[in-house]
This record gives structure tokens, C-alpha cells and sequence, in this order.
């Protein structure tokens, strides 16, 4: 039976197109071009960083982030906040929490993402990054993790997001159920490949959990 939630961040809860708009800005080149070579990022299983370096060959991460943070240092930069939540989030967590099942996010994000999603103040029993974990998906130890603060055994954890390869084949290696978001240009290129079978449930959005878990059980 499952008994826990966790969700992934990124493109699961929040929606990152105004991060990369920015970054299109930042870098001084058209939105549609840095946004499309992000697809072709996704759709080469390579990170989307990579589509970065293609607009502006020579870049370099950590140094324009620098540099970013020096010239606009109360702007949001490459950050988020509750602006950029997917309109399903709330209410969808919500049910989940009235439902009775524990609610848990856990993701590939920095330190500084933690603040962001606390003051957001979700439907959701804790918060968890993996640079606070100082693990990030797909490592083994992440989904240990998981379990650990969810205080349930694997099988009774559902874990929800957008790829195959960072959430649900290695969560399901870790023994738990696995739920596929079909959106953010990872979710539908993924949701695709037949690979997608191997997820209990694929969904469109994050209302369909709910009735989702009700088949599981």
C-alpha cells in the first residue's frame, strides 16, 4: 500500500520556462532558440546546461552565474519562486494530504532551492534538495533517502516526475512505485520511449495522482 508522496521540482511542481527565458536575456539571444535547443538537449539525454554552451559557445556555468548575481543580486536570476508553480500544485498536494498519504519533495535542486519551496509554504510534510543531501538522482543513495524521511519501506512510496532516467527507473530499482509527468520537454519526449511502460502510472497532470493511486491499491 502506498503511503508516501514525494515529488520531484523541476517541470513536476515548478514550471521553469520564465528560468530559462531569463537566461535567453542574460545571454542575449532570441527565447525560442535557447528554449528549443533545450529540446534537443532532452531529446540527446544530455543536461540542459549543455544548451547553454551551444547559443554561447565558451560559456562558463559558474562564472556567468557570478557575474549574474554581481549585476542583479535581488533579482530572481536563475531562481524561482511561487510565481512559477504549476496551477495544479496546490490543490492537487492538498487532496493528497486530505487523502491521508504523506506528502514529501525531494529533488535535484541547490541548497538555495529549499528556501524557496519552504516559503512557498506547499501542502507538504517536508522539503528535502539534493545538494542538502550532498546526493543527487540517479545515485541508489538519493532514493534510500527518500525512504528515510518518508519513514516507510520503499514499496510504500510513490515517487512522481518528469524523467525516465533521474526519477523512474532508478526509483523503481530502489523497489518504489513510480509515477510519470507528460509535461516540461523531458515528460513528453519521455513519456514516449518505450521505456515509459516500466511506470505505474503516466499522467497528464498532477490531479490524475489521486485517482491514480486509487487503481494502484
Amino acid at each position: 500500500m502506498i503511503k508516501a508522496v514525494v515529488l520531484d521540482v523541476g517541470e513536476t511542481l515548478v514550471d521553469e520556462t520564465r528560468i530559462w527565458s531569463r537566461w535567453a536575456d542574460r545571454l542575449g539571444v532570441p527565447r525560442f532558440a535557447l528554449l528549443g535547443a533545450i529540446g534537443g538537449m532532452a531529446a540527446l539525454d544530455r543536461p540542459a546546461t549543455d544548451a547553454l554552451a551551444l547559443v554561447r559557445p565558451g560559456f562558463d556555468l559558474e562564472a556567468e552565474e557570478a557575474a549574474w548575481e554581481r549585476d542583479d543580486p535581488r533579482g530572481l536570476r536563475n531562481h524561482f519562486d511561487a510565481g512559477d508553480l504549476y496551477p495544479d500544485v496546490r490543490d492537487a498536494l492538498a487532496a493528497l494530504r486530505e487523502a491521508g498519504y504523506q506528502v514529501v519533495v525531494a529533488g535535484n535542486q541547490p541548497s538555495r532551492a529549499y528556501d524557496a519551496l519552504v516559503a512557498m509554504d506547499l501542502p507538504a510534510d517536508s522539503v528535502h534538495t539534493s545538494e542538502g543531501w550532498g546526493v543527487a538522482k540517479p545515485a541508489p543513495e538519493f532514493f534510500a533517502r527518500v525512504a528515510e524521511v518518508a519513514g516507510v519501506e520503499p514499496e510504500s512510496v510513490l515517487y512522481v516526475g518528469d524523467r525516465l532516467d533521474n526519477d523512474v527507473l532508478p526509483a523503481a530499482r530502489a523497489g518504489m512505485r513510480t509515477a510519470l509527468l507528460r509535461r516540461g520537454p523531458w515528460g513528453y519526449l519521455h513519456a514516449a520511449r518505450p521505456e515509459a511502460a516500466a511506470a505505474d502510472l503516466v499522467l497528464d497532470d498532477l490531479h490524475g495522482l489521486l485517482p491514480g493511486l486509487r487503481d494502484l491499491t
